[in-house]
């Protein structure tokens, strides 16, 4: 049981410190990163379309 305890406590502390350690993006970044994915998208789709009509 006191081992059970320790396991249970050790894992605790593990999944604090891997959350904590989270890089946060800020909303210029975010944003960014949705018109970056969102240009993406398009050129992806004009290529399908281009080479549909092949």
């Amino acid at each position: 049981m006191k081992k059970l305890s320790y396991l249970f406590i050790a894992l605790f502390s593990l999944s604090l410190l891997t959350t904590s350690c989270r890089e946060q993006k800020s909303t210029g970044e975010k944003i960014e990163d949705a018109v970056e994915d969102t240009g993406d998208a398009m050129e992806d789709a004009a290529e399908d379309a281009v080479d549909d009509n092949k």
